[in-house]
């Protein structure tokens, strides 16, 4: 009889255990969940009016559901089908040099989650629509005269935030000629266009990001290709990088995160997500 009490002690205790992590678990996620949805409104102004854990409200009066579809999703359904919630609770993004990058996480991809509706919504839902809203940004033409000609949104004031990223690259460049190279021949900024091996849209096609020199750029894609092995999300992978650190930092200062921190890396890519640098 004493031995049942105490396995039945037992089992209350490690129920009680379970139950108190359970919670602190999802306490957290909530917590999480209100500081991205914060995040949001803090980088959006202009456009999200308020926010709170259900849905969003954009100044027009139109409502978002934050949770939309089943809860429960593998990686690649988060990929291929996100709500604005698998948007918002995907991995942290953490601006400056990490570490060792060689370590992370093959779900370690902070931006590459895109709730469609959410970046149609606020910077076009077709082509021609967000090429309505385009303007001609001069990449570095300090350094490269009129040589490059970007065309980038002028929604949430883009075309002006990469302005500031060319006239620092440029002052940067100055100082470090070495550092030439890696800035020339951008592959470009709007291109509406589907990613790669995939239906979903690139962020590209709101005009919001911008591709570095293909010659100096790794791409898991690209890298798997020249290796024989699978494209696929869960074919593992080496981690490649040959931009400068000194380029990324001036990105991130003013809003734009780098395809180089995602374990499914894309170091040529950069890309206006100022929510993600929120913490």
């Amino acid at each position: 009889m004493m031995i049942i009490k105490k396995k039945q002690a037992g089992i209350r205790f490690l129920t009680c255990v379970l139950f108190i992590l359970l919670l602190t678990w999802s306490l957290a996620a909530r917590s999480a969940l209100s500081d991205a949805l914060e995040h949001l409104k803090q980088a959006y102004p202009d456009y999200i009016k308020s926010v709170n854990a259900h849905y969003i409200t954009w100044t027009d009066g139109t409502i978002m559901p934050v949770q939309a579809g089943k809860p429960r999703k593998s990686w690649q359904e988060k990929l291929d089908s996100p709500s604005l919630a698998d948007q918002l609770e995907q991995s942290p993004y953490f601006a400056g040099k990490p570490p060792d990058v060689s370590t992370f996480h093959p779900r370690t991809d902070p931006g590459r989650i895109r709730y469609a509706p959410f970046f149609r919504k606020m910077y076009g839902n077709s082509a021609a629509v967000v090429k309505s809203r385009l303007t001609i940004v001069y990449w570095m033409p300090k350094i490269f005269g009129k040589r490059y000609r970007l065309h980038v949104t002028t929604v949430n004031s883009v075309d002006k935030k990469l302005s500031q990223v060319s006239d620092e690259l440029e002052q940067l460049v100055t100082a470090h000629p070495e550092l030439r190279q890696y800035l020339e021949k951008p592959a470009g900024f709007f291109n509406w266009r589907s990613i790669a091996k995939s239906k979903r849209l690139s962020a590209h096609s709101y005009g919001i990001a911008l591709d570095l020199n293909i010659q100096y750029s790794n791409y898991w894609q690209w890298e798997l290709e020249k290796q024989g092995l699978p494209v696929t999300e869960s074919t593992p992978l080496t981690y490649i990088n040959h931009i400068p650190w000194e380029i990324v930092l001036i990105f991130e200062k003013h809003g734009f995160i780098w395809g180089g921190k995602w374990y499914h890396h894309d170091t040529m890519h950069f890309e206006y997500r100022p929510e993600l640098l929120l913490h």
